[in-house]
């Protein structure tokens, strides 16, 4: 039976067409006695954890984690939606969620859901003008925030707003809000909501609402103009769950080793809500199917997070994992031993990967790194993990296959905001590394090939600019009609603005957005991204943005990692200068960059190799503004800012000018 027909007969109590809060409703009923979120203390003063005797959760030890049930859930989302109608909300009016990632974030979705509103977000890091589009733009009626410092910032532009009250999820730090009736915490929401809370009306809410009622209001990253509003109604997001979920549940054509997506499973969740992939993939999907979602802390505690919770999966971006790659790395170089055997394990994993038929040596030397290096890994990692998935962007092949390599594979998948967003994933039981997998269920796929003309992409198989159709698709971007009608094609398909390869079996390669592919002088067509997401593995690299569009040949503004640079200088016996600015320019720094630039460029055709490059003396953050939230470089602000270390790499003088 092919993953086609499989997924087509597959039939589950999930499987239902339904509003998102019945959705969440119905997992209760199934679930009720299955713990359904996790929370971990001392990381914020919450509000529903207070000192009081109603206070409806028991705070965490801090550092530790402790647990709510389904049911327990259920009893504060009802009282939330309860609250929040109180409050005013009727029937379609939006409300705003700006806050980070926990486990009070999706409480406060499914209780406006469940009230009848429509939840729009707003990116933690949004500075006041942001904070004053993303709210203004949806002529949202009120806003929770995480705490008194985003209170504060909305606050700043309160004046340009029409909004009628204010939720904060934490405790409030100071009395300065004591006389203002539309300032209240989320704990005084839930009170209100007790107060007021009537089962039967609360379902009389729910019947009210239509499958094909907006949902949620998900506004683009903003990397090419101002953010848009994508219109996701719970047709599209319930959709796009069943899609996940006939590729990730317990179909019967799955081996009994094949991971799937159940109540057993736990979850950590530490990815932007704001943003639709954590919120479709690590939320909605995975409180259907009745699993744990565990709260993380922060990007920086993930490798010890997801082993606090023992975690069985989680959502990330490329940028994460290559994060926990140098991290790993990084907590073997304070032991020389320790070092030595990482080094050895990541080359029998590399030797492993590079070869055609490993044969009995080669298999053998795996199992001995497997045992005495990476089973330690996965360990610490807390030894349950059976996949990880990455999208929001490309990973690096040659990481991804060290991943598998060490006992826990990456499960890669492609979408956008306006599929609400996934088109497409590997599954957990047959990832096929270098692909996002083949289309869900229900997703029509189409490549216009008019936009590629270029022999670097004749590929076995079509290569074209990805359109799709499917009931995940929105219908098109809030109060803007003429950039909905840009965005469909005559005949109704969305263009995604990506460039994909649809090989032969089915599955998709991703290869780079539209707007972003360099067209050299030369007139060869550049994808900067396999660049890019070749350095991932690099130890002296950070990151890497590949730029020369219009011109000879292909160059790169690059980002040294410290760390990696002075673990080799000890090593060497090499004396670095402390200062950055001096770093970039160290004669021994290049060297070693120049080395690595080189052998990265040994995978690729000799116009697309990096000709010239120039070290940069910051990271691309979101704090400088340089990534969007979800950890997208904004390539036009970094060629703006190094504009100047741009020009000289094309400079006449420039020993790479010449191009074959």
């Amino acid at each position: 039976m092919s993953l086609s027909e499989a997924e087509a007969a597959f039939d589950h109590p999930v499987l239902e067409l339904e509003t998102l809060a019945e959705m969440f409703e119905r997992s209760v009923e199934r679930n009720a006695d299955t713990d359904a979120q996790r929370y971990k203390g001392g990381v914020y003063d919450r509000s529903l954890a207070g000192n009081g005797d109603d206070a409806p959760l028991e705070p965490a030890p801090a550092g530790e984690y402790a647990s709510i049930t389904y049911d327990d859930m259920a009893h504060l989302v009802r009282r939330i939606a309860a609250g929040v109608r109180d409050l005013g909300i009727a029937d379609g009016e939006r409300v705003g969620i700006f806050a980070d990632t926990r486990m009070e974030w999706a409480l406060s979705d499914f209780g406006i859901l469940a009230a009848g509103g429509v939840v729009t977000t707003v990116y933690k890091s949004s500075s006041p003008d942001q904070i004053q589009y993303l709210l203004d733009d949806p002529d949202a009626a009120g806003v929770v925030v995480e705490n008194e410092t985003l209170l504060e910032r909305v606050l700043e532009v309160e004046d340009e707003l029409d909004l009628d009250f204010f939720v904060v999820f934490d405790a409030l730090e100071t009395d300065a809000y004591a006389d203002r009736e539309d300032v209240l915490t989320l704990a005084d929401l839930y009170r209100r909501g007790d107060e007021a809370f009537d089962r039967s009306e609360y379902e009389s809410w729910l019947a009210a609402r239509d499958v094909d009622d907006l949902a949620s209001l998900i506004y683009t990253s903003g990397t090419t103009g101002k953010p848009k509003g994508v219109k996701l109604t719970h047709r599209n997001l319930r959709s796009n769950v069943n899609q996940l979920y006939r590729r990730y549940g317990p179909r019967d054509d799955k081996g009994a080793d094949d991971p799937s997506i159940t109540p057993e499973s736990r979850a950590l969740s530490f990815l932007p809500l704001a943003h639709v992939f954590e919120r479709t993939a690590g939320h909605f999907m995975l409180f259907a199917a009745g699993a744990c979602i565990a709260y993380g802390e922060s990007p920086e505690t993930f490798a010890e997070d997801l082993g606090a919770v023992g975690a069985t999966s989680t959502t990330a971006v490329p940028r994460v994992y290559e994060k926990l790659y140098d991290g790993i790395r990084e907590s073997a170089a304070a032991d020389e031993d320790r070092k030595e055997a990482l080094e050895w394990a990541l080359d029998v994993a590399r030797r492993y990967n590079a070869a055609d038929d490993p044969g009995e040596e080669l298999e053998s030397e795996l199992a001995d790194a497997d045992e005495l290096v990476f089973a330690t890994i996965r360990e610490k990692l807390g030894g349950n993990i059976e996949f990880l998935v990455s999208g929001g962007g490309s990973l690096s092949p040659d990481l991804c296959r060290l991943f598998h390599t060490m006992g826990l594979p990456i499960v890669e998948g492609y979408g956008m905001t306006e599929t609400s967003p996934v088109i497409a994933t590997n599954q957990p039981s047959d990832p096929r590394v270098g692909t996002v997998g083949p289309a869900l269920a229900g997703v029509e796929t189409e490549l216009d090939t008019s936009v590629v003309r270029d022999e670097a992409f004749d590929d076995e198989g079509t290569v074209g600019e990805l359109l799709v159709r499917g009931p995940n698709v929105t219908e098109g971007y809030w109060e803007k009609p003429g950039a909905t009608d840009r965005a469909f094609t005559d005949a109704g398909w969305l263009r995604t603005g990506d460039i994909v390869h649809e090989r032969l079996d089915g599955y998709l390669e991703f290869r780079e957005r539209t707007k972003q592919l360099l067209v050299l002088s030369t007139g060869k067509n550049v994808a900067p991204g396999p660049l890019e997401d070749a350095f991932a593995s690099v130890d002296v690299v950070e990151q890497a943005m590949v730029v020369g569009d219009g011109e000879k040949f292909v160059g790169a503004l690059l980002v040294p990692n410290v760390e990696g640079l002075a673990g080799r200088a000890e090593d060497e016996g090499v004396s670095l200068p402390n200062d950055i600015e001096a770093l970039v320019e160290d004669e021994w720094v290049l060297e070693q960059v120049q080395a690595a630039v080189d052998d990265v460029n040994e995978g690729f055709e000799s116009y697309e190799t990096i000709k010239e490059f120039r070290l940069v003396p910051e990271g691309f953050t979101e704090e400088n503004d340089l990534v969007t939230p979800t950890m997208k470089k904004r390539r036009s602000k970094i060629a703006d800012r190094y504009e100047h270390l741009v020009e000289d790499i094309y400079t006449e003088d420039d020993a790479g000018a010449g191009s074959d």
